[in-house]
């Protein structure tokens, strides 16, 4: 089947943000609870026509996986290769997030929208140490493109401390970057890195140390 003519998850934008609309980064449970707003009114829609109707937004886990062992965050390129990705507005961006479309199939679970990430990340890349249970620290919104404007992000962190291989051909490569190699890329005026994956930084920061402070003795 045509990607564009698979069913996935929307919500009508005026449920999802009633008047609580915003735009960049918003920490989880810091406003409102946008996952249960998702859950209470999602519904399905052919993916094509969903990207071209910006009164419906489709929720997507936006998965970051992150070694908290030596503070690195998984980073990849997307492919420029038309018959490996075809989204020309991401091709060949640089970005740390994992994930993908909710799909019918994924409703078999009792959480479709908790259920697709661990799929599209078992799609996506493996690990020779196990993953974490993905954790939930926000949610990410940017409207100022065509993409942003028809997307949600449900910005999630997976740890894990073993090597990556990629397993989509979408993915022209990755590997392990510092944070301080991630802020570079973001300022770089040689490449392009997604608007999510910048919106997702300073979140991934204060991630990583706090996360270091609770390991401290």
């Amino acid at each position: 089947m045509n990607k564009m003519d698979k069913q996935i998850m929307v919500v009508a934008r005026e449920k999802l943000f009633g008047s609580q609309h915003f735009e960049g980064f918003c920490a989880h449970h810091h406003t409102k609870n946008y996952l249960s707003h998702i859950l209470q009114h999602y519904e399905y829609m052919r993916r094509g026509d969903a990207e071209e109707n910006p009164a419906f937004k489709q929720p997507i886990c936006y998965i970051a996986v992150v070694n908290p062992a030596t503070r690195k965050v998984f980073t990849y390129q997307r492919s420029t290769d038309d018959k490996k990705y075809a989204e020309k507005r991401l091709q060949g961006k640089y970005s740390w997030g994992l994930g993908g479309h909710v799909e019918i199939c994924d409703t078999a679970h009792k959480n479709p929208l908790f259920a697709s990430r661990m799929r599209e990340i078992g799609e996506e890349v493996e690990s020779t140490a196990p993953f974490s249970e993905p954790e939930v620290i926000g949610f990410v919104n940017y409207e100022t493109d065509a993409v942003g404007r028809v997307h949600f992000g449900v910005l999630c962190v997976v740890e894990t401390t073993g090597d990556i291989r990629i397993k989509d051909a979408e993915i022209a490569h990755g590997g392990w970057k510092t944070l301080s190699e991630l802020e570079q890329l973001c300022n770089s005026s040689d490449v392009s890195v997604e608007e999510w994956s910048k919106l997702a930084l300073e979140p991934l920061k204060n991630y990583l140390g706090n996360k270091s402070l609770r390991q401290s003795p």
